[in-house]
């Protein structure tokens, strides 16, 4: 999404040619090197929205290649005059259940009509499950959310929906990588003798938790440079050019066939 904006927003707002920038996307998944290659993720001119992608992994061997030592330089916030504010929202969509935490504080909020308080919600955290479901009265409307991390989990779960053995969700979180996105594919690799004393999962998404907490403003809808965005280009939420720039579709495809089975 941040590379499709990048590419209008940005470059409108700094005269720039869009076929002169290259997005760079760090990220904690390796899937994100194919997804950023899809026909969908190619605007009408012809240019993706994001240029390459590169794990966390790929990045800590470039900067010690390079030399570089992190301690000795001086502390610096991301960019501030465009797309470099963040909230604490943001923060915990590394961990399962964060994308569902947050989108949780902004509807709470609507709902309720008012800025509220307390807004942590805390049933939805948490490793100890592959699948964490919960109940939430928000508005005086009875929410029933579910929270799967790991493809197996989500397997599970859909299975459950499809045969009706699950009950009604409002709302559904999945991703692929148990622990959420935060212990993905292209994350810093830990000896297994380590794992043997820690659950990597529990002390990243901790990590992801104490920063959310520390920070100024911690729901989405607080982000003054999304709000201005919307006002500025977007429009409405859900509008045509937020659906066109921030939406993607599928096609079904074809199961790879199973050499071990074939033979």
């Amino acid at each position: 999404m941040e590379g499709a904006i990048i590419k209008t927003y940005y470059a409108q707002k700094n005269n720039i040619d869009p076929k002169d920038i290259v997005v760079v996307s760090v990220m904690p998944c390796t899937s994100k090197k194919t997804e950023a290659a899809r026909e969908q993720l190619v605007n009408a001119d012809g240019l993706k929205d994001v240029d390459i992608v590169i794990t966390t992994r790929e990045l800590a061997r470039m900067i010690r290649e390079a030399g570089m030592d992190f301690n000795a330089l001086p502390e610096e916030g991301p960019d501030a005059d465009l797309l470099g504010e963040y909230t604490g929202a943001a923060v915990i969509f590394g961990a399962t259940g964060g994308v569902m935490e947050a989108a949780v504080r902004t509807v709470a909020d609507i709902l309720e009509e008012k800025d509220l308080p307390e807004f942590e919600y805390k049933a939805v955290r948490g490793v100890d499950a592959d699948i964490k479901e919960a109940e939430l009265t928000l508005g005086g409307k009875n929410i029933r959310v579910a929270v799967a991390h790991s493809t197996a989990a989500a397997r599970k779960l859909l299975d459950a929906i499809k045969d009706g053995s699950a009950p009604e969700y409002t709302f559904i979180e999945i991703m692929g990588c148990s622990g959420g996105c935060v212990c993905g594919g292209g994350q810093p690799q830990v000896p297994a003798q380590k794992l043997m004393d820690i659950d990597i999962r529990a002390e990243r998404a901790k990590a992801l938790y104490e920063e959310d907490s520390i920070m100024p403003q911690r729901k989405s809808h607080k982000n003054s440079q999304v709000d201005k965005l919307y006002k500025e280009f977007l429009g409405a939420p859900n509008g045509h050019l937020a659906h066109e720039l921030l939406h993607t579709t599928y096609a079904k495809r074809e199961i790879y066939p199973d050499s071990i089975l074939e033979e």
